[in-house]
This record gives structure tokens, C-alpha cells and sequence, in this order.
């Protein structure tokens, strides 16, 4: 934009309209389409830089007032084109302000020396007295952080992760804050030290300061009555609203935070939906949710994870203090009133019920119940296999991811049955496998870490986990044929263990290459960084068809997809999936059974799954 010098007849028309200058020569006007006779009761310190007004701006549905600046003390401000501002309670400082703004009835607008803009802050999630092990920028993804939290302790990752982002941060930190285009803040008290993108709304906000709001056209982010942020970084397409109240927290895309919801050093990743509750030190990764009050998480990780009403981690079991914190791998539920005491470890898929206090490690046994009402905890092995809930759970994931495609930056692997659980589930065969051997076929009840598993729990377990991977090996070669991957060299490092990284699945050698380049400077941006994330996600069914031709090989005891084999594993695939779609059935007859299940509900839901079983048996 080209500025201009105001005209004496310029400066005589805004006189006029009560308008005054400390200095008229330090204000700037668009050279062609500023207008001072838009301009009313303006109060102008230091360096001014003034836009044309010549449009109107919609203030409400239907409603339009012409652009410019009506009862508002500017300071070293710059203004774009076509904006309206008014009634400024006291003052807009320090701020650069682009095109098609309105910013009404706002009390206050400034930066101030030392702004972070929520950039560069460390916090510590997990362990809430720890030394902090996350920074917060723009581009973190939900792996980046999972990246450092994992490997907190390895100080060469940390320096050189600390260095990439203060070479980013340096790059595209503006020396005063600034507003975007199309940017609506409305009814506000206090904005200080907060950048704001385009097509952002703010409506009704109390107070942010030190943030970065990284709205943008496609993916807008609305801020809404009686919010509180700070030392905060909101990301695309998400909103706060309802007097939810955040402090050092990074809010990733598409999340919603709502309902007097408080949260401090946390993490939120990809469409996670919270309300009414609390978190701290929680390291939230994609589709966590939890909207029911008095719902506490507090020093745990958690991914496509459901929290039922009051449910509450401790990090508090011994008196040194917050220290302790634990994992609920992805797609874990919490059932009303569940209190967790860490540190605890909870596998893949399982549901946990009633007061869990004797920091259990369940990795081994996923997609279970675990049970503590009373005196002699138990567990239900691989019961959540065979649910309603989970079938229903692995379906509505990835029609609910409401990023906009292009713009995506934590990457989310939506497969249930993957090298990461199947490993976990072949674990838990052999487990209970083991236990039968250890105690006896005959025996009414086996131990597994202080908890109780029937017999005839036990035997169920073991028929749903075969169930689960033969449904899984099925799809795999169903999927190596459709890619052409079937007969590729095998790389023997996709045998190594596999990770669940903020939604990535990945082998570990991957992994451990990701830290070495980050170590080495091979990898020299941040957005190298979160393209090797992609990248890596782009080859996952080639890796994890090799990891898929070792699990083959201890089931049919052959080193090769022969014929015979692939059609044993189409054979054992459709006889699973049939049993697989029968178990939910029936499961869904049984909740219809407890009366509070319309027939018609029920009814849809069962064609629906015999449906899906019509479609995926392989001929």
C-alpha cells in the first residue's frame, strides 16, 4: 500500500469532526482512497498509518456501516483498507491491523515489551513438577510433541529441537502484534500481545494475552463470551467459548474447548472436544474427548480416548508431590466415576470401570475391561473386540475429522487393527495362553497382576484376539494386492516394535531415524521435520505388510505368501469377520434388551452391519 502525507484540508475536516494528533505529520493515509470524513472522535499518538474507507461492513446479519474509525485513541497503529473501529473504551497500541476488520466496543489493545505471543513458551506436560518438555510454536504437530515428550530425557534431541524452533520462531515473529484480514473482535475487554490471523471472530472475550490465533479462511477460529486465554496457541479451525479458561496450552486443529473448561500446561490435538471439566499437564492427542463436568485429566496421554462423566487421574499417590503420570493408549474409555491413580499404563482399546488404584500395566492385554468395584479387581480380556461401542468407534473416527484437506498438520492413522495393536493383541494370546498353561485348564480363575480373569473370560479372550487377527491379516492382504506390494523385498527392520506417535504409526526404526537427522541437522526446518512424519505415513502399508508377512509366518508357518496360504488367510479372514460381525450383533441385541433402545434404532443399525459383512467378506 502507498501512503501519503495528510492534505491541510484533510486535517481540517478531521479537526472538525473532534478528531486530534500529538504530531499531524507522523499520520499516513492511503495515497487514493482515504476519506477523513469517516473519521470521528479519534484520538491519534505517534506513528499513524490509515487505510481508504470505502466500503461498507457487516456489523450483524443484514446490518451495514460504513468503514472508518469512530471514538477510539490509536498509537503507533497501522489500519488496512475498508475496516471499522469504534468505541475503543481506552486505547489500541502497538498493532498492525489488515484489511476488512471490525473492532467494536473493545476496551483495550496493545503490545508490550517482552511479547512471547505464546511462541517459544516451555511446558511441562505428564509430569506437572517437571522441567518442562514441550515448546510451543505454529507448526507443532501432534508427533512433534509426542516426539519430545517420548524422548524428554535425550538432552542432543532437546538442544536441537529447541534450536529448529527458535530459528523458526525468529523467522516469523512480527515485532508488534497483528491482526489479519476479515478479523471480527467485537464486545472484548482485553487483547494484549496477541496475534491474530485472517478470518478469525472474537465475540465476548475477557482477556488474551500472549497468544497466537492461527485462523485462516477455510478454517476459521472463533473465540467466544467469557473466555480467558494466555501464554496460549490456537490453531486452524478451532474454537473456545462459554468461559472456558486456558493458560499454557497448544490447542491444535479443529478442537473445541467450551462450557467453563479450564486448562493449563496442556496439549489438545486434532478435533478433541472438551467441556465443563479440567485438565493439567495432559497431553490430549487426536479425538480426545471429554464434555462431562467434574471430569479431572491430569499428568496422562491420551488419543481418540472418551472420558465418562467424573472421571479423575491422580498424580498424587505418594507425598513427593504431582510426579506421577501415566499412558491410556488410543482408543481407551473411562466409564463414569472411574479414578485412576498413577502411574498406569492401559492398553489399546480397553475400558476401564470403578477405582483403579494398583497402578496396573495392561499393554499386553488391549481391547480389555478392567474392573475395580470392589476388593478383587478383574479383567475381561479382549472383551471390547466384540462391542457395539468399538464398532461403532473405529466407523465415526474419520468421518469426524474436520481438518480441511491441505492443511493438515498432525498426521492420524484411523486403522484399529494395525502392526502396533496386533503386536499388542499376539502379547495378549500368548499371556493368557500362558496363564492357562501356568494354573491349569481346569481351574474356575487365573491371576494377571492382581486381577482376576474367568476361566471362561479367559477362553473367550483367546478365541476374540485369534478373531482379531485373522481379520487383520485378511485386510492386509487384501490391501498388499490392491498396492502391489504383495511379493516387495521384505525389510527386515519393519520386524522391530512398533509406536503409536500422537497419531502416527511407525515402526521404531523410523522413529529412532527421525531423532538422529533432527541430532545431525540433516533435518533442518521444522517443516522437514513434520514432512518426514509424512512421509513416513505415506509408506505405512509398505512397512507394515512386512511386519504383516512375520505375523503370517508364526500363524501358517511359511516364509512366503503362497497360494495355498493366501487362500487359507481369505478362508480364515471371511470365517472371522462373519463371527467378529455376530458378536456385535449379538451385543447389540443385549443392550436393546435393557429397554432403553427403540426397536427402529436397532433395526438400522443391524442392517447396516450386515451390510458391512456383505461388503468386506473376500471372494
Amino acid at each position: 500500500m502507498a501512503y501519503r502525507a495528510l492534505t491541510d484540508n484533510e486535517i481540517f475536516i478531521l479537526e472538525n469532526n473532534n478528531c486530534w494528533a500529538e504530531d499531524w505529520s507522523k499520520i499516513e493515509v492511503d495515497e487514493d482512497g482515504f476519506q477523513p470524513k469517516f473519521l470521528h472522535r479519534v484520538i491519534l499518538y505517534g506513528d499513524i498509518r490509515l487505510g481508504a474507507f470505502e466500503k461498507n461492513v457487516e456489523v450483524s446479519k443484514g446490518f451495514f456501516k460504513h468503514s472508518g474509525i469512530n471514538d477510539a485513541t490509536l498509537r503507533n497503529v497501522t489500519v488496512g483498507n475498508n475496516c471499522l473501529i469504534e468505541k475503543i473504551g481506552n486505547y489500541i497500541h502497538n498493532y498492525t491491523i489488515g484489511d476488512d476488520c471490525l473492532i467494536a466496543n473493545v476496551s483495550v489493545m496493545e503490545t508490550t515489551e517482552g511479547a512471547t505471543y505464546g511462541q517459544g513458551n516451555v511446558i511441562s506436560v505428564l509430569n506437572e513438577a517437571g522441567d518442562g518438555n514441550i515448546i510451543m510454536f505454529p507448526e507443532l504437530s501432534s508427533q512433534f510433541a509426542a516426539l519430545m515428550v517420548k524422548h524428554f530425557k535425550d538432552k542432543d534431541l532437546k538442544n536441537a529441537i529447541r534450536r529448529l524452533v527458535s530459528e523458526e520462531i525468529a523467522r516469523l515473529t512480527p515485532a508488534v502484534s497483528t491482526i489479519g484480514n476479515n478479523v471480527k473482535i467485537v464486545n472484548s475487554k482485553e487483547i494484549t500481545n496477541t496475534i491474530i490471523h485472517n478470518d478469525c471472530e472474537i465475540s465476548g472475550a475477557s482477556r488474551l494475552c500472549d497468544c497466537t490465533i492461527l485462523s485462516s479462511a477455510h478454517a476459521n477460529v472463533y473465540i467466544g463470551t467469557g473466555v480467558i486465554c494466555e501464554n496460549s496457541i490456537i490453531s486452524e479451525g478451532s474454537s473456545i467459548s462459554n468461559s472456558a479458561k486456558i493458560q499454557d496450552c497448544f490447542i491444535g486443529e479443529t478442537c473445541h474447548i467450551a462450557n467453563g473448561f479450564t486448562a493449563s500446561q496442556s496439549v489438545f490435538f486434532a478435533n478433541s472436544y472438551m467441556a465443563n471439566g479440567e485438565a493439567c499437564a495432559a497431553f490430549c492427542g487426536p479425538f480426545s474427548v471429554s464434555h462431562h463436568k467434574s471430569t479431572l485429566l491430569i499428568g496422562g496421554m491420551y488419543s481418540f480416548y472418551n472420558a465418562g462423566s467424573g472421571t479423575n487421574f491422580s498424580n498424587h499417590a505418594y507425598k513427593l508431590g504431582p510426579l506421577h503420570y501415566g499412558t491410556l493408549e488410543r482408543g481407551c474409555k473411562t466409564a463414569s466415576g472411574s479414578h485412576i491413580v498413577m502411574p498406569a499404563t492401559i492398553g489399546a482399546f480397553s475400558v476401564c470401570f470403578g477405582k483403579i488404584t494398583n497402578h496396573p500395566n495392561t499393554k499386553t492385554l488391549p481391547f480389555s475391561y478392567i474392573i475395580a468395584y470392589n476388593d478383587k479387581p478383574c479383567i475381561v480380556p479382549a472383551r471390547n473386540i466384540a462391542t457395539v461401542g468399538l464398532y461403532r468407534d473405529i466407523k465415526k473416527w474419520y468421518k469426524r475429522d474436520l481438518r480441511p484437506q491441505g492443511s493438515q498438520k498432525s498426521v492420524i492413522n484411523f486403522e484399529w487393527l494395525s502392526p502396533f495393536t496386533a503386536n499388542e493383541i499376539v502379547r495378549g494370546r500368548n499371556t493368557l495362553r500362558a496363564l492357562k498353561k501356568a494354573s491349569g485348564a481346569t481351574s474356575d480363575c487365573y491371576i494377571y497382576s492382581g486381577y482376576t480373569i474367568k476361566a471362561s473370560r479367559l477362553n473367550k479372550g483367546i478365541q476374540l484376539y485369534d478373531i482379531a487377527l485373522h481379520i487383520y491379516m485378511g485386510e492386509m492382504l487384501r490391501k498388499a494386492k490392491h498396492l502391489g506390494i504383495l511379493d516387495k523385498p521384505l525389510e527386515i527392520d519393519s520386524i522391530n516394535v512398533w509406536s503409536d506417535l500422537g497419531g502416527l504409526l511407525l515402526p521404531d526404526f523410523e522413529e529412532q531415524r527421525i531423532l538422529e537427522d533432527i541430532k545431525s541437522g540433516s533435518l533442518e526446518t521444522i517443516e522437514d521435520v513434520n514432512d518426514r512424519f509424512k512421509e513416513i505415513n505415506s509408506n505405512y502399508y509398505r512397512y507394515a505388510w512386512d511386519w504383516t508377512r512375520f505375523l503370517i509366518k508364526s500363524y501358517y508357518d511359511s516364509k512366503e505368501v503362497t497360494k495355498d496360504i493366501e487362500t487359507q488367510i481369505i478362508r480364515d479372514y471371511n470365517d472371522a469377520l462373519k463371527t467378529w460381525i455376530n458378536e456385535i450383533r449379538k451385543d447389540a441385541e443385549k443392550e436393546y434388551s435393557m429397554g432403553d433402545v427403540d426397536k427402529e434404532v436397532l433395526e438400522d443399525f443391524l442392517g447396516k452391519l450386515e451390510q458391512e459383512n456383505n461388503n468386506t467378506i473376500i471372494n
